[in-house]
């Protein structure tokens, strides 16, 4: 975090290095993040490079107080690529019916990136509902509480809950994870 905070100040001073830098560090990351909601590797790429097109341009709105820097970054990637889903521009072919019986089952998200190292697969079923309407399919809160038939407030409290569940579980794995390497 130390180095990443001096990339960061150099980024925001216009250092081409630093980018290259913070590019090299997180661009997979960030690239896996688009493929798997996209799944298209040309149109991840230019999502990618979009992205850290605007943090170059953006990078002085970035605020470490309200947050890393990865997240910031993969919001950026993550709402590019929701507007490029949004699109009226079809992402499949719906042309050939005999592809697809049902478009929605076109649609459907990989139950292997469900489960994010097996910690969505852990949470109650109405948590992870929240948690793949929001975050994997891209739906508003006032979409996703209307399909899921609860009340927004309801909705809204099933997807705090699932991001915190989350958050415990996923310090937890870093927990263990840095005692085994302290121990070896």
């Amino acid at each position: 975090m130390e180095n990443d905070t001096a990339l960061i100040e150099q980024l925001k001073k216009g250092d081409e290095r630093a980018l290259s830098g913070l590019y090299d560090k997180y661009s997979a990351a960030i690239y896996s993040v688009i493929l798997k909601m996209i799944k298209d590797e040309g149109k991840a790429q230019d999502i990618l490079q979009e992205t850290f097109l605007t943090v170059w341009e953006k990078a002085e709105q970035y605020d470490s107080s309200k947050g890393r820097f990865y997240t910031w970054v993969f919001r950026i990637a993550r709402n590019k690529t929701l507007n490029i889903l949004r699109k009226n521009e079809p992402l499949i072919q719906s042309d050939d019916l005999s592809v697809y019986k049902n478009k929605e089952d076109a649609i459907r998200i990989d139950p292997k990136f469900l489960e994010l190292n097996g910690a969505i697969t852990q949470l109650e079923l109405h948590h992870r509902q929240a948690i793949e309407l929001v975050y994997f399919r891209g739906l508003t809160h006032r979409e996703a509480h209307q399909e899921m038939d609860v009340p927004l407030g309801t909705f809204k409290s099933y997807v705090r809950q699932a991001l915190k569940q989350l958050r415990a579980s996923y310090a937890k794995a870093m927990n263990v994870l840095l005692l085994i390497l302290y121990v070896l």
